[in-house]
């Protein structure tokens, strides 16, 4: 693991994980809400990382810089995307959780990555931060996987999942709320799966 101040005027600051070999893909993963204790840490983020190194694909989790009501942090996922990109000679991907779910859709909407999978993303984070607008907006053929819990009160979900559904990209529905607890691991393989697949295609 090694260390990443990611550029774009924000102090953003990242883990980057690499593969023993050479990785052919890396992802950006953004965390949940930092007002939330959300941060690279969570667990749903190092096991996904974890995943992805073990399939030979590198992975960058990073904080948000200072708190900027979601549009900051936005850009700060594409940022990091742009990051990967030129560090990188390979496919790219983002991946996030909950509120960096959401983002990772709005961000993927404007740096169209390569592939895009989602954890628990909440359908808008404010008026003009609309994660199904952002959704529609993919470039035809990117590769989208959502994953939900199916007793997840916590975020509102549906509308996110219901235009992924009519997209005809890939939706899995988990059995579980918000947090998901004992799935991170199932979670984690599903994602890399996906990843492995959507980014060596």
């Amino acid at each position: 693991m090694s260390d990443v101040l990611i550029p774009g005027g924000r102090d953003v600051r990242g883990t980057l994980e690499e593969p023993t070999d050479d990785p052919d893909a890396i992802v950006v993963a953004a965390p949940p809400h930092p007002r939330h204790g959300g941060s690279r840490s969570d667990p749903r983020l190092t096991a996904v990382a974890t995943a992805l190194r073990e399939a030979g694909i590198a992975c960058l989790r990073f904080d948000y810089g200072p708190w900027d009501e979601g549009y900051g942090e936005r850009e700060d996922v594409r940022n990091a995307v742009r990051w990967a990109r030129e560090e990188y000679d390979c496919p790219v991907g983002v991946f996030g959780y909950s509120f960096g779910a959401s983002l990772a859709l709005l961000a993927a909407a404007d740096v169209g990555p390569d592939a895009v999978a989602v954890l628990a993303p909440t359908a808008r984070l404010a008026d003009d931060l609309d994660a199904v607008d952002a959704l529609e907006s993919l470039e035809d053929g990117t590769p989208v996987r959502v994953l939900y819990g199916e007793r997840d009160e916590t975020v509102d979900w549906e509308p996110v999942v219901d235009r992924a559904r009519e997209r005809g990209d890939a939706v899995t529905a988990l059995t579980g709320d918000h947090f998901f607890l004992g799935k991170h691991d199932a979670i984690a393989s599903e994602v890399a799966t996906f990843f492995a697949d959507a980014l060596r295609s």
